[in-house]
């Protein structure tokens, strides 16, 4: 009975240090700055050895977006949770939605959200953050959009659709959470309400015209 338990508390303890290493990380990047925080500081602040940091994590740039991989993970599952008679547009609405409503579920249990606004905005500052942070999400679109082919019953290949829809909405999460991030409300409420009014504007703004007078 004993030897069965021991790798639940192992891998428990296993976690526990890697989101006490992710949470450290992301209080001195958003005090001190991405540039200004080393490896050494991050391990230092969990009083464990750099070698430590380096079996949970390849490097800064990893422990910094870590948290973010975890919402992008999230809402790929989302989308392929959506129910099938949704159409594929309404699927990609809902489940940003559904991120936004469900992030403290995701977050709160490593970092409070505040936290993890905070560093939003670091990484949308931080050149070498949003190079890597884009790089990434590159990587998430072609995964959604293969989920939504698969959803649809599509070949992803031979129908741009799919690709074509995650790029409009992954543009308007790249335009929300900039002008979130250079505003003056930083909370939750602020960033899900302007996601809302944006995605709102999406089809009159590819359809309609925009000259006035």
């Amino acid at each position: 009975m004993e030897t069965a338990s021991r790798p639940g508390l192992r891998e428990r303890k296993k976690q526990r240090t890697r989101d006490a290493l992710m949470r450290a990380a992301l209080e001195l990047f958003t005090t001190r700055g991405y540039d200004g925080t080393t490896v050494d500081d991050i391990a230092d602040a969990v009083e464990v050895s750099q070698r430590t940091f380096f079996r949970y994590f390849a490097g800064k740039e990893e422990a910094a977006l870590a948290l973010t991989e975890m919402t992008v993970a999230q809402l790929i599952e989302s989308v392929r949770a959506r129910p099938p008679h949704e159409a594929p547009v309404e699927a990609l609405r809902q489940a940003v939605l559904e991120g936004w409503d469900t992030l403290n579920d995701i977050v709160a249990e490593v970092v409070p959200v505040e936290l993890y606004l905070r560093m939003y905005r670091v990484i949308e500052s931080t050149p070498v953050l949003l190079a890597a942070h884009l790089r990434r999400s590159d990587e998430a679109e072609e995964e959604i959009a293969r989920v939504l082919a698969a959803r649809e019953g599509l070949d992803v290949e031979a129908d741009p659709r799919p690709r074509l829809a995650v790029a409009v909405f992954s543009g308007v999460m790249r335009v929300t959470g900039r002008q979130w991030s250079t505003g003056e409300d930083f909370s939750l409420e602020a960033i899900r309400e302007l996601t809302v009014r944006y995605l709102e504007h999406v089809g009159p703004a590819l359809a309609g015209n925009w000259r006035t007078g």
